[in-house]
């Protein structure tokens, strides 16, 4: 079998997660590409598609290289700065996976939080006044709770789906 990792990160969370996702892959014939330097043309039985989380969806970089990827099976990853919420996570899931072409195999989907960047947190300080303050009180906990992630349980996670994807192909 060979394995293809392909990935997109905005803040090298995601790009954590694919590293682990590689190293957690037995196989000899593996490879790593940031989304931005996959062609299609790549000789892979299975893909390991990641991205970071925009909207409740991927990036359109990662919507690209799905639409390239033709009679594959594809496994997706990805991080998620809003962490807590399975219903949230499935909802992500299904998004991202809709973008898949009908002809490929779709074999799971693994979600971790990852940590968000201060920027986030300056835009939430401006909101005060604006939502509701118990809303605001929990998204300001949420991205310092997100500061520690990926951590050492979501790369463990991560391990785990990757050895339950192996198994079975």
């Amino acid at each position: 079998m060979k394995y293809l990792v392909v990935y997109d990160s905005k803040t090298g969370n995601t790009e954590k997660i694919a590293k682990e996702i590689l190293s957690a892959i037995p196989e000899a014939q593996k490879e790593i590409k940031k989304v931005s330097e996959f062609t299609g043309n790549e000789d892979a039985d299975v893909i390991f598609v990641g991205f970071w989380t925009n909207r409740s969806t991927c990036p359109m970089s990662v919507v690209n290289a799905l639409e390239l990827m033709t009679e594959k099976k594809i496994a997706l990853f990805g991080t998620c700065g809003m962490g807590g919420s399975e219903e949230y996570y499935d909802s992500i899931k299904k998004n991202v996976e809709a973008w898949l072409p009908e002809e490929c195999e779709y074999l799971g989907c693994y979600l971790c939080q990852g940590k968000m960047p201060e920027s986030v947190l300056h835009k939430y300080e401006q909101m005060e006044g604006k939502v509701p303050k118990e809303q605001l009180e929990a998204m300001i906990q949420n991205y310092h709770a997100a500061k520690t992630h990926p951590d050492s349980k979501d790369l463990l996670d991560a391990g785990k789906f990757v050895k339950d994807i192996v198994m079975k192909y």
